[in-house]
């Protein structure tokens, strides 16, 4: 019988290339815009940290409990009630598909460079472009198509291929004089604690989505040919990717000034290659971000769909997202999807950058999910007796992830936080119609439940409140 099994190697390079997605293509230029070289690092360090600890907990939590296989979601709804594990379940649903407005914007932008009909990705052109490849994907996905590993290992290629060559060219041109020019980007010069905490926290939802999807990575690496590897593989496949999006961000500073490289349009991968090597290396870098949209932009679709199709049947979402097609392909789940999706698509048109405010936006929609999985992860460890082994480590583990989740919500700042509620509101008569037609419970909410609905009412009203006076924008 074929050994199908993968060794160390090979779930380092699958973690690897399930993290790394369209996001890394700008990443020099969305960090750049909320921090210097110094802030960068200390930022890179602390999502080292974190990372690590939300990826050892969800490795943790998938040996420690395989019963609770409908997600991470389901980490919530085991340790905090049912209506937490809904709220967990919507938070992770529209992370996304939130997620593909902004895989969007990001393809237009990077079309454009070929056909300026386009602009930045924004405009009517490219809605109209990105709802017929969004609907193309709703049909084929609808046939019950499944993508082959030849073409996963085509898009993996087209992504890290630009990727490498953009690196060697980086260190070849990297200047230490420009990388130290206001390396701490405060007036002094100097190191000073709160501007530079300000920074940190402004790189924050930049570093949460281009990691969204580190739980999926921890879940492949199960295929090892030894359980011991599993651990390993989880480790250093994100030390890896953090290297990578490291050097791709603190590279860039020493070939362009912190401000230069704010200013780039997306990609900015493109244009800052190109500002070194010609027009050549733009083109490089945008048919590989093409391709490699695409194949995520797919993947997320189906992903995006499949989210509510399995909440249903776990009983978290409403019975009406079950529902399949004679492909088995989640039909209404999907259509509710790309309905939303399209619609989102319209705010290009009021949204000085789109792909900006919805990174940050599916990022902080997805601060739920993690966060439930850290406490749980600590919760668990508490309860398990003294006696097993590694109790005392997986509960350290669990308090720096929980410490780390909490600092996430803190440095997504008010507006996102806010903006997320307007999203989680009408989650709650979802859990209504739930939980009275189809579990035909007496009481939809607990009294805890209610104050948490009140709660989440109240922060949505008043972020509508401020966006109508302008004083929230896009």
């Amino acid at each position: 019988m074929k050994d199908d099994k993968l060794n160390l190697t090979a779930l380092v390079g699958l973690v690897v290339g399930s993290i790394i997605g369209g996001g890394i293509f700008n990443l020099m230029s969305d960090m750049a815009s909320s921090a210097s070289a110094g802030s960068i690092i200390l930022g890179w360090i602390i999502t080292a940290v974190g990372m690590v600890m939300l990826a050892l907990c969800f490795q943790n939590l998938n040996m420690k409990r395989p019963d609770l296989n409908a997600g991470i979601y389901s980490y919530a709804e085991a340790g905090f009630g049912k209506y937490m594990g809904f709220n967990s379940a919507w938070g992770y649903w529209i992370s996304a598909w939130l997620g593909n407005v902004g895989y969007a914007t990001l393809l237009m932008s990077s079309v454009a460079y070929f056909m300026p009909i386009f602009k930045d990705g924004q405009n009517l052109y490219s809605i109209i472009v990105a709802s017929i490849i969004l609907w193309g994907c709703h049909f084929l996905i609808l046939q019950g198509t499944k993508s082959a590993s030849f073409i996963n290992t085509v898009l993996t290629i087209a992504k890290l291929i630009p990727i490498g060559i953009f690196l060697v060219v980086m260190f070849i041109s990297f200047k230490l004089g420009v990388f130290t020019t206001d390396f701490w980007g405060t007036v002094s010069g100097n190191f000073e604690l709160k501007p530079v905490l300000s920074q940190v926290k402004g790189t924050m939802l930049v570093t949460v989505w281009v990691f969204i999807g580190i739980e999926g990575a921890v879940l492949f690496s199960g295929r090892a040919k030894k359980r011991s590897d599993v651990g390993k593989a989880t480790i250093l496949g994100i030390v890896t990717v953090i290297l990578i999006y490291m050097l791709v961000t603190l590279l860039s500073l020493g070939v362009m000034t912190r401000p230069e490289l704010a200013k780039l349009r997306q990609p900015a991968m493109a244009y800052l290659l190109q500002s070194i090597v010609g027009k050549w290396g733009a083109v490089l870098v945008n048919l590989g971000l093409i391709i490699s949209v695409v194949g995520a932009w797919l993947s997320w679709t189906m992903f995006a769909g499949q989210l509510p199709y399995e909440a249903a049947k776990n009983e978290t979402f409403p019975k009406f997202f079950a529902k399949e097609n004679r492909n088995g392909a989640p039909v209404n789940s999907l259509l509710v999807t790309n309905i939303l999706i399209q619609i989102f698509f319209f705010t290009y048109l009021i949204s000085s950058s789109a792909y900006n405010f919805f990174y940050s936006l599916a990022s902080s929609a997805i601060l739920i999910p993690y966060a439930f999985s850290g406490f749980y992860q600590l919760k668990y460890s508490l309860k398990e007796d003294k006696e097993v082994p590694g109790r005392t480590i997986n509960i350290i583990i669990g308090i720096i992830a929980s410490i780390y989740a909490c600092w996430l919500v803190y440095a997504a700042g008010m507006k996102y936080l806010l903006l997320t509620t307007v999203l989680f509101a009408p989650g709650m008569a979802f859990y209504y119609v739930m939980q009275k037609k189809d579990n035909h419970e007496e009481h939809a909410f607990s009294k805890r439940e209610l104050l948490i609905s009140i709660l989440i009412l109240v922060c949505a009203l008043c972020a509508l409140y401020l966006i109508f006076t302008g004083k929230i924008t896009f």
